[in-house]
């Protein structure tokens, strides 16, 4: 197939190097310029025309809404769009009524893991809308997955992977809140993890971060400032469904805090330093 790849950011360069290494004629192009990439396009509308299918994974609504612009006039009928940015249903829906209306095919596709899911070919996909679209999507999501998880009604993707986000962030942060403490009781790190994998409340996430924490590696899987918009895209979401999520928006304001502190680009779980004292915490 022709494919366009719109965001090369972590996530969607593996993406796209998987896709051109299956044998796809792959465009790219990325907000930030990456002339270094193979197949870079010069703008986003290069990179779309001709292309059966547009990947789009980008940071936030605003990145989308930027993006849309870029590509529509470009955008020809028959194409299909298969938008895989973390965002809400409202964005979502909004999108959608846009490209629907040049007669491309829209699908929500937001997905669940990170780099290494994405490197080993990993990712779970969350697809909304139309059945028939998402059929038509497998060829490219397919390769890249470990499995497509069909939800439902357009948007009711985005919200799922929400939910999803918001609870690794709420596991994460309990993660980090009793390793603290085991740490200010001078338990080391070796113990509690063995405690942890004989004990009812071991996770996935607590697998696959306690490396990381044990070693103080903060290097970006999921960055802060991602889990931060998702966890704010959350709460606006609750709040549109007549929901107050208190422990939620409690979360949000250490993600502040973080965020204030310049941890950005760093792993979500470097937020263990405001509860060590390394970070400064007002």
């Amino acid at each position: 197939m022709k494919i366009a790849v719109l965001g090369l950011g972590i996530i969607g360069s593996i993406w796209a190097r998987h896709l051109a290494a299956d044998g796809h004629e792959i465009k790219c192009w990325n907000r930030t310029p990456r002339k270094d990439f193979p197949g870079v396009s010069a703008t986003a509308a290069e990179a779309v025309e001709g292309a059966e299918a547009v990947l789009l994974v980008v940071a936030d609504p605003p990145a989308v809404r930027t993006v849309i612009d870029q590509i529509a006039p470009a955008l020809e009928r028959g194409q299909m769009l298969i938008q895989a940015s973390t965002i809400s249903a409202e964005w979502t829906l909004k999108f959608a009524r846009e490209i629907r209306k040049t007669g491309v095919l829209f699908i929500e596709a937001p997905f669940t893991g990170s780099k290494p899911a994405a490197e080993q070919r990993k990712t779970v996909f969350y697809l909304g809308g139309d059945p028939g679209v998402a059929e038509k999507a497998k060829p490219v999501l397919g390769p890249l997955s470990s499995a497509l998880f069909y939800v439902g009604e357009l948007g009711s993707a985005s919200t799922l992977k929400l939910a999803m986000n918001l609870n690794i962030a709420q596991v994460g942060q309990a993660l980090c809140e009793s390793l603290a403490m085991c740490r200010a009781a001078h338990i080391p790190d070796d113990v509690y993890f063995k405690a942890l994998s004989l004990n009812a409340s071991r996770s996935g996430l607590s697998d696959f971060k306690g490396p990381k924490l044990k070693e103080q590696d903060y290097s970006p899987q999921f960055s802060l400032k991602h889990m931060d918009k998702d966890l704010r895209l959350a709460l606006e979401t609750a709040a549109a469904l007549g929901l107050t999520l208190e422990q939620t928006a409690r979360l949000k304001k250490l993600y502040d805090l973080g965020m204030a502190r310049g941890w950005q680009e760093e792993d979500f779980i470097g937020l263990i330093r405001l509860l060590e004292g390394r970070g400064g915490r007002e």
